[in-house]
């Protein structure tokens, strides 16, 4: 139910989705990180990213010479890296389609995607004005939908969806592991 004649969010397709970008100087918090591997770069694996371009390859293995698997067309839209390689990225997307992606095209900047799972059901997400279930309810949110990831405190996470900021359970968004902690 849209509050104050908000528009539902929706990702109807990739290439329809909002551009929402995290702050650049957000960061995960030591706690998360010190039980995680560091790949070559020095940075945890698994982690979160984004894409930085709105045309992306995703290639089948790592290099120009590997076939492109599958093409982005969404800036912003959430990645999760699993495994390093020169200057590769071996990624998986909320679907869970895996392959290669140049490191030059994703970003640290933090996005999530509300309750991918449940996309395409009427199973909107409420988005409160403070991180607690019983707070006022800012807007109901669309499964699909991409936001900002402001900060997250282990349960909850603060978002920006199409510049309306508020509170969101950590478990109903993909982008953010169970647990982490994001300082803004």
């Amino acid at each position: 139910m849209p509050l104050m004649g908000l528009s539902r969010l929706s990702l109807v397709a990739v290439g329809l989705a909002l551009l929402i970008t995290a702050p650049a100087h957000a960061q995960v918090s030591n706690e998360t990180t010190s039980a995680v591997k560091l790949g070559p770069s020095g940075l945890p694996l698994p982690r979160f990213v984004s894409l930085k371009s709105s045309r992306v390859n995703m290639r089948v293995g790592p290099g120009r010479n590997y076939s492109v698997d599958w093409m982005y067309v969404k800036s912003g839209l959430p990645m999760e890296i699993v495994q390093e390689y020169d200057n590769w990225r071996r990624v998986r997307d909320a679907e869970g389609a895996e392959g290669w992606i140049n490191q030059a095209l994703l970003s640290g900047k933090r996005t999530a995607i509300a309750a991918p799972w449940f996309k395409g059901k009427q199973a909107d997400l409420p988005l409160f004005a403070d991180p607690q279930e019983g707070a006022r309810t800012l807007a109901q949110i669309e499964p699909g939908a991409i936001g900002e990831v402001e900060l997250c405190n282990g349960t909850w996470c603060r978002m920006r969806f199409d510049g309306h900021k508020g509170w969101m359970r950590q478990a109903s968004i993909w982008g953010v592991y169970p647990g982490e902690a994001i300082e803004d």
